[in-house]
């Protein structure tokens, strides 16, 4: 199956930053991140907005043709760029109650955060509906395409053992997982670039 794969730009955030949420609703950590099952979604889409701007002015964005899959990737090479503008406001802002455990998660993937140069793929997420087709592969398969004809290594924190998994599949090795304060596990995975 051959699925086309186009770099988005800023008009698209909301979109990507929706689309991340859609998925990420059902994953373990974000029981904890925002309990109030009614609300967890527009908060998500709120911090992911957050993030996916950054990444669309300092990182690379793909989706597939359909946008039912999207990733994010930061280039962790050479000098980093500031931290989104206005970062704390923009948090609160948008996930009220609960920004302090998303502060939290914020300190726990720095500290964990390998030094090396490497590309971060810091979201890849698909529509729930389209899961298992093959689309999250694709956006893989083309980033690491560059990343291996460059000789960069890749990083990403997995969120279950399902997505560890899949990443394995695809040349990742993870390390022992770090863990929120409810127990709920992320496993740091590195790559390195294929033929190093």
């Amino acid at each position: 199956m051959s699925v086309r794969i186009d770099r988005l730009g800023p008009v698209d955030t909301a979109l990507v930053a929706g689309r991340i949420a859609e998925a990420f609703t059902a994953l373990e950590v974000t029981y904890w991140l925002v309990p109030d099952p009614s609300k967890r979604e527009a908060v998500l889409a709120g911090d992911f907005e957050i993030l996916v701007g950054h990444a669309m002015r300092y990182g690379t964005v793909y989706a597939t043709a359909d946008r039912a899959s999207v990733a994010v990737w930061f280039p962790s090479v050479g000098e980093q760029p500031p931290p989104p503008a206005d970062y704390d406001v923009r948090l609160a802002a948008a996930c009220g109650e609960w920004t302090d455990r998303f502060r939290h998660l914020d300190e726990l993937f720095a500290a964990n955060h390998p030094h090396p140069d490497h590309h971060h793929l810091a979201f890849l997420a698909t529509q729930p509906g389209r899961q298992g087709q093959g689309l999250g592969t694709a956006l893989l398969k083309h980033h690491h395409a560059w990343l291996d004809a460059n000789g960069i290594p890749a990083y990403l924190e997995a969120s279950s053992p399902r997505s560890r998994d899949l990443y394995a599949k695809h040349g990742y090795r993870a390390s022992e997982p770090f863990r929120v304060p409810d127990g709920t596990p992320f496993w740091p995975m590195w790559r390195e670039p294929a033929g190093n």
